[in-house]
């Protein structure tokens, strides 16, 4: 008994010795609780107001995005799945990760040999990897495709391995990232870089109480045209999708997906990511390669339509009483600006001037202000996109947070409050905090009762 309790005094003194780092991390213990992902579909539909054109163009874009490829498609050599809603898929084509993860099913399809890797499950996130460095040390980041071609029907002679995750994992070298939703990203798309950045500036002293900086993802390689600082490193503006706000447009988002994500050249990307002899194929992107085009919408490209398709999806629909009924939604709406969380998940922002009536000077109720932020090392995951550097993330829109099953850029955790707990990581005596570790820490202060109502608001969006 002795010898127990000298272990457990050591125990203690070991605890103590970390606590400028624990009071900031560690989870108290909780009687509230996630409610779990609401019921129901309550997003996937077109903006209300657009004209017959652009809704039959979101007709045949939507068929686009779901269509499966092979690999006479252009699918591959190296890819992570075929087809955008396979990612895009819950809880409607546009959405995130689904319950079922359709990768493991992916991976042997048509007779292809590839091995799934440790990190992928079948009831876990769908996932790409990128691996931190390069075997010289030096700064990697970019995705590793997670499967190849090889040993598929539709592709005889291919010879091609996929990447050893097995030492990747083991060494610590590679990370995670999950589908961000695409709901509402033509409004995204169409928020001003003026608005970005008066919001930005704004309830500044607030802001710097919490410890709240944040700055928009830019490229300061010289300057714009008109004399800005040249914040985008092609045209001078801030970008706005991605985890980390790497990517412009929608239309630079699906260029990218469809070849890092299939493997799929295209108009933006022209050369092959794995040019082994033997495993390349020809992708014919849209009728007009051969002249057949019989209409504006058959000869719009793949990617168009794939941006076109994410353009014109409205904004998820919010519950006003579910779950826990509207009382409870109210506070939790009210206590989720007064701990401080809108001054990071902005709730609207509004819209530019846009040719398109149904994205022109509309609210944007994103519940983000598109910057990024450091959340310390917690949520780090060593990887560095334009300016956003390795413990840094763009505030992801909460708009459908209700009806999402994962949660954070690498899909960790299903639990809501184990979500917002994992914001809070680092010091500020070791120059590292996360710049959530005040909010949180004002969520933990908060009643069992106020927590539950802030769980229940988060996930009535």
């Amino acid at each position: 008994m002795k010898r127990h309790y000298v272990s457990a005094l050591l125990f203690i003194a070991a605890l103590a010795s970390l606590w400028p780092f624990v009071i900031e991390t560690a989870s108290p213990l909780s009687t509230a609780k996630d409610p779990g992902v609401r019921g129901g579909v309550s997003a996937g539909n077109p903006l209300p107001g657009l004209t017959p054109g652009q809704a039959a163009l979101f007709a045949a874009a939507k068929a686009e995005f779901m269509d499966t490829e092979n690999v006479p498609d252009g699918l591959g050599p190296r890819m992570n799945l075929d087809s955008c809603v396979g990612c895009h898929v819950f809880p409607a084509p546009g959405g995130s990760s689904p319950q079922t993860n359709p990768q493991i099913a992916f991976a042997t399809r048509l007779g292809a040999d590839n091995t799934i890797p440790s990190f992928l499950s079948l009831h876990g996130p769908v996932r790409e990897a990128r691996f931190v460095q390069n075997p010289d040390g030096t700064p990697d980041g970019g995705v590793h495709s997670l499967f190849t071609i090889q040993g598929r029907s539709d592709a005889p002679g291919c010879t091609l391995a996929q990447p050893d995750f097995a030492t990747a994992v083991g060494t610590d070298n590679v990370i995670f990232r999950i589908p961000t939703p695409t709901f509402g990203a033509g409004l995204i798309e169409q928020i001003p870089d003026s608005a970005i950045v008066a919001n930005q500036a704004a309830n500044a002293a607030v802001k710097k109480s919490l410890g709240i900086r944040g700055r928009p993802n830019i490229v300061l390689a010289g300057n714009a045209i008109t004399g800005q600082p040249n914040m985008n490193g092609n045209d001078g503006t801030a970008a706005r999708f991605g985890w980390k706000a790497q990517n412009k447009s929608l239309l630079l988002f699906s260029g990218e997906a469809y070849n890092v994500e299939m493997g799929i050249t295209n108009e933006l990307f022209q050369t092959e990511r794995d040019e082994t002899p033997g495993c390349n194929t020809v992708s014919i992107p849209n009728d007009t390669v051969d002249g057949n085009a019989t209409t504006a919408i058959d000869a719009t490209s793949a990617i168009e339509k794939f941006a076109f398709f994410m353009r014109y999806l409205a904004p998820p629909t919010p519950s006003p009483n579910f779950p826990g009924g509207a009382t409870s939604i109210n506070r939790g709406k009210s206590l989720f600006t007064t701990i401080g969380c809108a001054q990071c998940h902005t709730p609207t922002l509004t819209t530019g001037y846009s040719t398109i009536a149904a994205l022109n000077k509309r609210s944007a109720n994103l519940y983000s202000d598109l910057l990024i932020h450091d959340m310390g090392p917690g949520l780090a995951d060593g990887i560095s996109q334009g300016q956003a550097g390795p413990s840094e993330f763009r505030t992801a829109p909460l708009w459908g947070l209700g009806q999402r099953i994962f949660f954070l850029h690498d899909g960790r955790t299903s639990d809501l409050e184990v979500a917002i707990q994992q914001h809070a990581s680092g010091s500020t005596r070791n120059g590292n905090a996360s710049e959530a570790n005040a909010v949180v820490s004002n969520f933990n202060g908060l009643s069992e009762t106020d927590k539950q109502n802030l769980l229940n608001f988060l996930r009535s969006l």
